[in-house]
């Protein structure tokens, strides 16, 4: 990319304006830009280019005067939320909101810790690569139990653009035939360790129906033709993801979409331009364009385009419709049904167990694989049965202590440090990730009174787990000790623990899909019920959090958006 992208004014009319540049952003802009549209991107952070700006990568721990730990007093001015976040630390801090600068605000009594990365390329630069399809069990379990409004769409609608994203992102996994994980277009898999197999064979003598399989993750693990063409090249197995990638082994906006849209000449980019709200225009019942203040002086301008894509991640996007206000819509632009800012989801992490592998004292791992195991959610039917509606999956893997979890061993003197140099025990451990139901009390709306340092008012968070969620938890403790227990683990230790929403950085809902305009926002092409030229394609849209990650579902649906919103224009129907 090179300098001709960016542009601060601006009165073209452009074909199509993108909100945001992370993993939705940025396929919205490769495919409009790829169908022959004119296509303005607007970032509300800083430009990061490709390599040049992944300013911690190939620095060793011992280059940073704390070894990567931030220092404690600049945590707490700047980053006491984003601190919480597994990437954080020195060699990546720059890639995540300063906290001190984006305020927002919980109801008593409730908790939200929300991530943010304000930059090209948004936190596709952070994300954990964990790359799943959904399956038809997905988007059927709101219409089995009640929970949620039923989705609009099946997964057939979005097999062959799942297939579309992942030729194009590359994912790496193994085939599986699962009735409740359907298989993508994979690269090969990575290997499991000896003790992973071991535990994998031990679990399927003992748990047939619940498979062990490799995690499915966006790194290029055997680059394709068109993957070596974009300049990307085999994952070297280095797990600094979070750091930057300039080998653009794994997927980023930075690494794959975003050039691709470059390289078609139709996109322009504002980078440090914060969108305050949408334009209306109520004689035509269409969103003129976008009005934006500037990061850095707090100047407004304002930018125009024929179609909309709100893609600036599922808060961010909600925050922008409830900004956007007029004589039609007082609550917030395409919100006549009152859904923008209810049931917002998050997946939750709370709970596991770990324990000690016998044996294979001889056996060790070549690199640092950047992905691990999965048990996909095995509670995918409907069952009066249990205690809880919904499932979880269980993601872990097998790894040999060292120094870091030896030095908190008891021991002293000459025979503790050579200890120290030597790999110890094997531990493995299998951690949920479970499924929160939509519910309309967990919302996020603007605070009355309180705004950030540009003007727009701060988003209030009223937004808890429930006792289905607890209960789930409860569950998946006491169903991985078992498991660890048949496959021959020892000395296992179960753990539920109480973290709030917001951590597993998988916020979801807010601006709901439906049938019904009454009683959601968008309709299956995330299209907005009430403004026919307005689409939102990030998690925002979804109706339920399922259990796999939703990033690859973001992609698919974007693109599918994309393919819809083009014919239309063309049609002149928006």
């Amino acid at each position: 990319m090179n300098d001709k992208l960016y542009i601060n004014q601006s009165s073209e009319v452009f074909d199509a304006i993108v909100i945001g540049s992370g993993v939705s952003g940025g396929w919205a802009a490769k495919e409009l830009c790829e169908r022959g549209h004119k296509t303005l991107m607007i970032e509300r952070g800083r430009v990061v280019e490709h390599g040049k700006d992944y300013q911690g990568e190939n620095k060793a721990p011992w280059e940073y005067e704390h070894r990567t730990r931030v220092d404690n007093l600049l945590v707490q001015e700047q980053y006491k939320i984003q601190q919480q976040c597994y990437a954080f630390n020195d060699r990546t801090k720059h890639f995540f909101g300063n906290d001190k600068d984006l305020p927002y605000t919980t109801k008593p009594g409730t908790e939200f810790s929300w991530i943010r990365a304000n930059q090209l390329g948004g936190k596709s630069l952070l994300w954990h690569r964990q790359s799943y399809r959904w399956g038809e069990y997905d988007f059927l379990a709101n219409k089995q139990d009640g929970y949620g409004n039923d989705w609009p769409i099946r997964y057939k609608d979005l097999a062959k653009w799942y297939s579309h994203v992942e030729l194009h992102a590359g994912i790496s996994g193994s085939k599986e035939n699962l009735p409740n994980l359907p298989d993508s277009e994979f690269l090969p898999p990575f290997e499991m360790t000896a003790p992973e197999k071991h535990i994998q064979q031990q679990l399927a003598k003992a748990y047939p129906e619940r498979p062990l399989i490799m995690g499915r993750a966006a790194h290029l693990t055997r680059p394709s033709q068109l993957h070596i063409s974009q300049g990307r090249v085999q994952c070297q197995a280095r797990n600094e993801c979070q750091a930057g990638c300039s080998f653009g082994a794994y997927f980023s906006s930075q690494s794959s979409t975003l050039p691709a849209a470059a390289a078609t000449g139709n996109l322009h980019i504002a980078p440090n331009s914060v969108v305050h709200s949408l334009i209306y225009d109520e004689a035509s019942n269409r969103v003129k364009g976008v009005r934006v203040i500037d990061n850095d002086d707090l100047s407004e301008r304002e930018y125009f385009a024929n179609i909309v894509f709100v893609c600036a991640s599922t808060l961010g996007s909600t925050q922008i419709l409830l900004n956007s206000k007029s004589k039609k819509f007082p609550n917030g632009i395409a919100n006549s049904s009152g859904m923008v800012g209810h049931y917002l989801m998050d997946h939750n992490y709370n709970a596991g167990a770990t324990g000690f592998i016998e044996g294979f004292e001889d056996e060790y791992y070549s690199g640092r694989r950047p992905s691990g195991l999965l048990m996909p959610n095995f509670y995918y039917r409907p069952d009066n049965k249990r205690k809880f509606l919904r499932g979880y999956a269980l993601a872990g893997g097998a790894y040999r202590e060292n120094w870091q979890s030896l030095q908190h061993q008891n021991g002293i003197g000459v025979d503790f440090k050579n200890k120290l140099q030597h790999a110890g025990r094997w531990k493995f451990g299998l951690h949920a990730q479970g499924e929160m139901l939509p519910r309309f009390e967990n919302q996020v709306a603007l605070h009355p009174t309180l705004k950030d340092k540009w003007g727009m008012p701060q988003l209030e968070f009223d937004c808890r787990f429930s006792q289905n969620e607890k209960d789930m938890m409860s569950d998946a403790a006491e169903q991985a000790e078992k498991m660890l227990a048949a496959a021959g683990v020892y000395d296992i230790k179960p753990y539920v623990s109480h973290e709030p929403p917001g951590l597993a950085i998988h916020e979801l809902g807010t601006a709901r899909m439906g049938r019904d305009p009454k009683t959601s926002v968008l309709n299956g092409y995330n299209q907005s019920h009430d403004i026919p030229n307005l689409f939102v394609t990030d998690g925002a849209s979804f109706c339920s959090s399922a259990v796999q990650n939703p990033s690859l579902t973001f992609m698919a649906l974007t693109a599918r958006a994309v393919d819809y919103a083009s014919k239309e224009l063309q049609a002149k129907r928006i």
